[in-house]
């Protein structure tokens, strides 16, 4: 499954005091165990370095001390001193080691953890960076919220908000240009609208607009079809390519917004394009 090949495929950078400094929250995934059934955790790597662990959907926590060391790239913590909780029947706060590292490709914090005080108990675990404190109080469970949104993140294989906001801002946009009077995709541009697809699919509140555009031979009414066809093919390789049609806008303006002189072959050639905007 998707989410299988995105934790164990790790590409690790050596860690930073800047890369680490704060908090993460995540999800405990045990071996043999589903996603949706992780339950959650905190690290604070301030001043007092700490965990926090609860239950999904219950008020039951537990805050422990967590002794570090980093080498080669790798955190290696032991949970130890337990400074506050709240049991619930039927569960057990095993201590915890965990060994987690930083990765660039994703953002997130993971790696796997175990337990020498209980037997059997161990599985892997990803967290993201959060402006957060982490609390030593009751559990609210609605601030829970975020955790089956995490989950749905790690299923479809995303990356980090903070990466995925980073590769939207920088994304650079550029035309996609046709053929005299031709509404099909040149095969060189198929892996930049790829990346287009790839971007929307990793926000869910990111859509876009396809922008159909003819140079000036013929007729307006007919160019005003030509643009639209041109959109209307991006649209269906975005389709194809996984993205959901509801998350894409069609426009088209024929001949009335030329970017080059339409007396010339290369400015003719500028204006038989499509234009794209994230909105």
């Amino acid at each position: 499954m998707k989410y299988q090949l995105f934790i164990f495929s790790m590409v690790v950078s050596l860690i930073t005091n800047a890369q680490v400094t704060g908090v993460w929250k995540g999800v405990l995934i045990r071996d043999g165990q589903k996603m949706d059934q992780a339950s959650i955790i905190y690290f604070d790597f301030g001043k007092e370095i700490s965990t926090r662990e609860e239950l999904n959907g219950k008020d039951a926590y537990v805050v422990r001390v967590l002794k570090t060391e980093t080498k080669n790239g790798v955190i290696k913590g032991k949970q130890s001193t337990i400074i506050k909780k709240k049991d619930l029947y039927g569960n057990r706060w095993c201590a915890l080691d965990f060994e987690l590292a930083y990765v660039d490709s994703t953002g997130y914090l993971q790696g796997k953890f175990y337990s020498l005080e209980c037997k059997g108990v161990s599985g892997k675990i990803v967290c993201f960076k959060v402006s957060e404190t982490v609390s030593r109080e009751k559990t609210i469970v609605e601030l829970q919220s975020w955790r089956p949104i995490f989950i749905e993140d790690l299923k479809n294989g995303r990356k980090s908000k903070e990466i995925r906001d980073s590769e939207r801002k920088n994304f650079h946009f550029e035309p996609i240009y046709f053929d005299y009077d031709q509404a099909e995709i040149r095969p060189e541009y198929d892996a930049f609208l790829k990346r287009i697809v790839y971007v929307i699919n990793s926000h869910t509140d990111l859509r876009v607009r396809v922008t159909g555009h003819t140079d000036a031979d013929g007729s307006d009414e007919y160019n005003v079809q030509l643009s639209e066809r041109r959109a209307q093919a991006i649209i269906d390789f975005f389709v194809k390519a996984g993205l959901k049609r509801d998350r894409i806008v069609i426009d088209f303006k024929g001949e009335k917004n030329p970017i080059g002189d339409n007396k010339s072959s290369e400015g003719k050639q500028l204006n038989r394009r499509v234009d794209f905007e994230f909105i």
